[in-house]
């Protein structure tokens, strides 16, 4: 038999490390920033442009190579990181397995200028698909410059798996955090297309965190400090009132490395328990410090994944420590039974003495009395006429008290038709009643319909929102005093993306170049409470990737903006609301699903109720 098993070719090799190493424009900023970190970089500049797929640039005034270093760092497994295998358990550096370059270089244009401290002249490097074009003297600064050009250029399956460029540069923009948390001491620079979206100066842990998410975040942040034999413990967690509906500043480094770990995740959740809702996720930034040797980073090629020795251990000191911070930082309740509060003197009297109060009594004070003068000869009380005071509650009712407002056909979008025909509408309007405040319930002739009032109601709003949005046609209900919220530069530039589709709804804004905005205007359903919820929701999808489902930017809005709004499950409504909501909602174009897919109505017949008694 014929020998099958062969060697592949080295650029064959190169494009199925590359697979490993490079998923998407994200992984190569990772690579190079952590190599400009190694190199002992102080400043370190990157450049993007269109979400990296065009060019992704890093230049560094670190330690630079020599001529012979600059060509061998491109071949397969050349480190200087490691020279055996056991130097893998005391890792103190970023990269190590020397297949960054490697496989970047196979699946892109390099463009490479290095120079050392020692040498006067340094080396420009071009490699296209792993083959080098040329290699010449040039004059460069000290440190490295890489350049890596049309990404998967030469594989395109792997080009199409793409997304659009703002997706991919929110990765980088991720990436590039992760870098920039750990490493204080260094001053960063981040451009996009030209523009300077990050200016990091040095700085010490509390600034870094502050400069990259916002002022507003140096407010919200309670001090973790904690040191033992297994582990030491240092950070930041963000106070439980800012806690979020959505997976926002969660960051765990090990080793000034940034890790993922649901485990230690799960730790911190519990620490916050009680004090934070169920469906809400703390923040942190949080850093380990652990002995290299107990800990393994080399089991996934990102290397973001790793496996502690003795996880038990680091779950209880981690738990613990936050749950000190918590308390120690006066942010969780204490109960003291020994304490009566009705003792406490207000801090504005703790130096006044105490003063007698004076009492006056008008011993000839009579209420009877239809008019009397009093001592200064003017006139005193008179008693007023209550004939008539019963007529003042005429009308009204208990329902009333818990009308839902927003629910009523003038603030809803103009019904298209009814579910009921014009003979039949005022016979049935009596009908319709509310079960659990969960489910509207309405007589029909084939039986009994029941409204799921929730999903209804978003999918109503759904095709309301997506109608002002792409006819633009939105009513804006100005505000008398306009707000004022904080963002960070990132939530600043998802806002600005979406601006226009806000506007097209009814959002107004000023000053969003700053870190500051001004919200002058919301659609007439939004209360001005919950703007800010609102907005925030708004960012944390778009950040979550809905355009990632092929969804546009309209519908991901109107999507988010029906789920804030929509009435929700257990709220009261009237007999008016109740039937708008059945007739708006049988005036969509598709009335049976919610925008999230899930059943807005059953419709049980008059035969299934009969089976029920035979």
């Amino acid at each position: 038999m014929a020998d099958i098993i062969k060697l592949l070719p080295d650029h064959v090799a190169n494009q199925i490390a590359a697979g490993e190493v490079v998923q998407r424009p994200a992984s190569v900023v990772k690579e190079l920033l952590e190599n400009a970190i190694d190199a002992g970089a102080t400043l370190i500049k990157l450049i993007v442009k269109d979400g990296g797929k065009a060019l992704i640039q890093v230049v560094d005034n670190g330690l630079g190579m020599s001529e012979t270093d600059a060509r061998l760092s491109f071949e397969r497994h050349a480190t200087s990181k490691i020279s055996n295998a056991q130097d893998l358990f005391n890792l103190q550096t970023k990269g190590f397995r020397g297949e960054a370059l490697a496989s970047i270089a196979a699946i892109a244009h390099v463009d490479m200028l290095t120079r050392t401290e020692q040498l006067e002249v340094g080396s420009h490097l071009k490699i296209e698909g792993s083959k080098i074009i040329s290699q010449e003297v040039v004059a460069t600064p000290k440190g490295t410059s890489i350049a890596v050009k049309n990404l998967f250029f030469n594989i395109p399956a792997r080009r199409n798996f793409l997304k659009s460029n703002l997706v991919e540069l929110r990765h980088i923009t991720d990436e590039f955090h992760r870098v920039a948390l750990v490493h204080p001491n260094i001053e960063f620079h981040f451009y996009n297309n030209g523009s300077e979206i990050f200016n990091l100066p040095v700085a010490n842990h509390r600034q870094r965190i502050s400069h990259v998410f916002g002022s507003r975040m140096k407010e919200r942040l309670v001090p973790v400090e904690e040191e033992t034999e297994v582990v030491r413990i240092s950070g930041f967690i963000i106070k439980p009132e800012f806690a979020k509906k959505s997976r926002g500043e969660q960051f765990f480094f090990a080793n000034n490395r940034f890790i993922k770990s649901p485990y230690l995740h799960h730790a911190v959740v519990s620490a916050f328990e009680g004090l934070i809702k169920s469906d809400q996720y703390p923040g942190y930034f949080l850093y380990l410090d652990v002995d290299p040797s107990s800990i393994d980073i080399n089991i996934h090629p990102t290397k973001t994944e790793v496996k502690f020795d003795d996880e038990h251990t680091l779950y209880a000191i981690l738990r613990s420590t936050v749950k000190h911070s918590l308390g120690q930082f006066n942010v969780a309740p204490v109960l003291d039974f020994e304490h009566d509060p009705n003792l406490d003197t207000p801090y504005a009297y703790k130096e006044k003495g105490a003063v007698l109060p004076k009492v006056t009594v008008d011993a000839a004070f009579n209420p009877f009395q239809e008019s009397r003068k009093s001592s200064g000869g003017q006139s005193g009380y008179q008693k007023q006429n209550v004939k008539g005071w019963e007529n003042l509650y005429e009308g009204l009712t208990s329902e009333q008290t818990d009308n839902f407002s927003s629910l009523t056909v003038e603030a809803e979008m103009e019904v298209q038709g009814t579910f009921y025909s014009d003979d039949e509408l005022e016979a049935q309007a009596g009908t319709t009643f509310q079960l659990r405040r969960k489910f509207v319930v309405s007589t029909i002739k084939s039986g009994m319909l029941v409204v799921h009032q929730n999903r209804a109601h978003e999918r109503i709003l759904f095709e309301k929102f997506l109608e002002e949005i792409t006819v633009r046609e939105g009513v804006s209900q100005q505000l008398l005093f306009p707000l004022e919220l904080s963002f960070s530069p990132q939530e600043l530039s998802l806002l600005k993306e979406v601006r226009e589709s806000l506007n097209n709804v009814g959002f107004a804004f000023e000053n969003l170049d700053q870190e500051t905005v001004k919200v002058t205007g919301v659609p007439i359903l939004v209360s001005e409470s919950g703007i800010g919820t609102v907005l925030d929701r708004i960012i944390a999808d778009y950040r979550e990737g809905y355009q990632e489902a092929a969804m546009s930017q309209a519908e991901m809005l109107a999507k988010t903006l029906s789920r804030n709004l929509a009435v929700k499950t257990g709220e009261v409504l009237d007999q008016e609301s109740q039937l708008a909501l059945v007739n708006d909602l049988f005036g969509c174009k598709e009335p049976a699903l919610s925008p999230f897919q899930k059943l807005t109505y059953t419709i049980i017949s008059e035969g299934d109720i009969d089976k029920k008694f035979s």
